[in-house]
């Protein structure tokens, strides 16, 4: 838990949604969010399929575009109602946000050393030296030091997972977001990437994670929001939202989910 980060005056928000508003047609996907993110904190959004969780985070790197209200990062607009930065500006503010795929989206063709140093070189000018040496001090850090020279198509899941967050900490970013970085994996892999994941929650990287995992979210969150339909039902701590949650379709998606997964509680 980060809450000794927070400090007692109100710091400047990393993510600031005012009235968002996304739809396809006439489905309504975003039904007017307002949410904040504060610097070190780990917010988990969770709910269920289609209620729009990964469409939220994805407002927050500009992938998607609202109809309405805005979106902020680390005090800059990104998104105001439709309109988004221009592409250089825009370009620049995605560097300070870091962003973990379901899929993983490595580049097949490149070895994982090759995967995490291609955004510093191209995109933030650095040495290949230089980056070659963050490089290797973050899959240290993720338990992947002695696959630098490996292809993707070698790796297991859960090590492709591993390697994704690396690339994504090699930018250097303010803020990481999450969208469901386990659903793809098989169950045995999927602790060794929570583990990386409460590794810089201790850390006090700044997160916003969608997924199911609800014992990840109970032990790491310092918020947990639920959505459904488009909206946040309500938002809390893990124990508050766990253990006394006050919308009745929260405490029936808990329910189910909990009931599916036994040791999602644990």
């Amino acid at each position: 838990m980060n809450a000794a980060t927070k400090g007692a005056a109100a710091p400047q928000e990393m993510i600031r949604i005012r009235g968002l508003q996304k739809s396809y047609g006439d489905h309504a996907v975003l039904r007017g969010i307002d949410f904040d993110v504060l610097p070190s904190q780990v917010v988990v959004v969770i709910g269920p399929s289609g209620s729009g969780k990964s469409t939220l985070l994805r407002c927050c790197n500009g992938l998607e575009v609202s109809q309405g209200g805005t979106v902020e990062i680390c005090g800059q607009t990104l998104q105001d109602n439709g309109k988004l930065l221009p592409e250089a500006e825009l370009n620049h503010l995605r560097m300070q946000v870091g962003m973990v795929f379901q899929g993983f989206n490595l580049f097949p063709h490149l070895s994982v050393l090759d995967n995490v140093t291609i955004g510093p070189r191209k995109l933030r000018g650095m040495s290949r030296e230089a980056a070659n040496a963050l490089a290797a001090d973050l899959l240290a850090k993720v338990g992947l030091a002695q696959k630098m020279s490996a292809m993707p198509a070698s790796l297991s899941g859960g090590q492709k997972q591993r390697v994704a967050i690396a690339r994504a900490l090699a930018m250097q970013p303010k803020v990481m977001l999450f969208d469901e970085p386990t659903s793809a994996l098989d169950p045995e892999l999927v602790g060794e990437v929570l583990q990386v994941m409460k590794l810089l929650a201790r850390e006090g990287m700044t997160m916003m994670v969608v997924t199911h995992e609800m014992g990840f979210a109970r032990d790491v969150a310092d918020v947990v929001a639920v959505m459904d339909g488009g909206v946040i039902l309500e938002s809390g701590s893990p124990e508050v939202i766990f253990s006394q949650p006050r919308e009745p379709r929260t405490r029936e998606f808990l329910q189910a989910v909990l009931n599916a997964s036994p040791g999602a509680a644990a």
